[in-house]
């Protein structure tokens, strides 16, 4: 039996999420085409007769500019100590050595496997050329091409590291699929939501806070504190007579009901909270 936790390092956009999803065959992780779209780490987990991986998404590797930057940072930390495997995902089509750089940077003592994405986006010989940039690197054991998107053979690309996993009985039971509550999974949909619907900074100065969450009979009862950190970005939110933030709980709420399964009562509010990023008593009260 290989049991071990498999963390999936890279930058922003890379696919982290995406191929997290694609190998849990659930939505655990949200995507969006905005970077810095991921800021906690959500493990999701395989079962299978002869294997149990724990497969980590984590931040997109950048440079901290403020708390709730050194906050994401902090799961990558913890992501690399407890890994058996690093997974180094490359977006094929992204600058090779700016991915190199930050690779090099982690200082792994694990093995890892090289992962190029979405390599349906470019020509035989671009390919070659990045596997042969890559394997040649210290940190590289082996280098593995996919499209996580367009189709990905879960099974074979499993295959490809599971022999760099350690021997070991099962961490977790064979139904669970994460660590993480439907609460959190709630206020991420929610989120979402917010990087599809507005543009340029708003999604980047909100965050979500669930307040309520009662299942009745009949459904779900789910109020939201959508926070941001100036009245201006409030103003933005809710639209002209409501009418954006009315959008976004039409759209939130349907795919709250998708992942839970049941009808829900969605409350949206929006509050302001000046310098919430950069605040560590907000940052702990939101869940960073």
């Amino acid at each position: 039996m290989k049991s071990g936790f498999v963390s999936i390092f890279g930058k922003p956009n890379a696919g982290k999420s995406t191929l997290l999803n694609v190998l849990i065959g659930e939505k655990l992780a949200i995507v969006s085409k905005k970077v810095q779209t991921t800021r906690h780490r959500i493990k999701g987990v395989v079962t299978e007769k002869n294997y149990q991986i724990i497969f980590s998404d984590i931040p997109g590797i950048i440079e901290p500019k403020y708390k709730l930057h050194e906050k994401m940072m902090e799961e990558v930390k913890g992501a690399l100590e407890d890994a058996d495997l690093a997974l180094l995902l490359v977006d094929v089509k992204d600058d090779w050595k700016e991915n190199d750089a930050i690779f090099g940077s982690l200082k792994l003592k694990v093995p890892a496997v090289v992962v190029l994405n979405k390599i349906d986006l470019v020509d035989t010989a671009k390919l070659k050329e990045a596997e042969q940039y890559f394997v040649e690197k210290k940190y590289c054991r082996k280098v593995v091409c996919i499209s996580a998107l367009s189709g990905l053979n879960k099974n074979k690309f499993i295959k490809s590291f599971i022999d760099l996993l350690p021997d070991g009985e099962p961490y977790y039971s064979q139904e669970e699929i994460t660590d993480r509550n439907t609460r959190f999974f709630v206020a991420e949909l929610i989120r979402e939501k917010i990087y599809t619907l507005y543009e340029e900074e708003i999604p980047y100065h909100t965050t979500v806070l669930i307040t309520e969450f009662k299942e009745k009979k009949e459904l779900i009862k789910i109020s939201a504190d959508i926070i941001v950190q100036r009245e201006t970005q409030k103003g933005i939110l809710l639209g002209e007579k409501g009418n954006k933030i009315k959008k976004l709980g039409t759209e939130a709420r349907k795919e709250i009901e998708k992942f839970v399964g049941q009808k829900i009562f969605l409350e949206l509010f929006v509050k302001v909270k000046e310098k919430w990023r950069d605040n560590e008593i907000f940052l702990k009260e939101y869940g960073y």
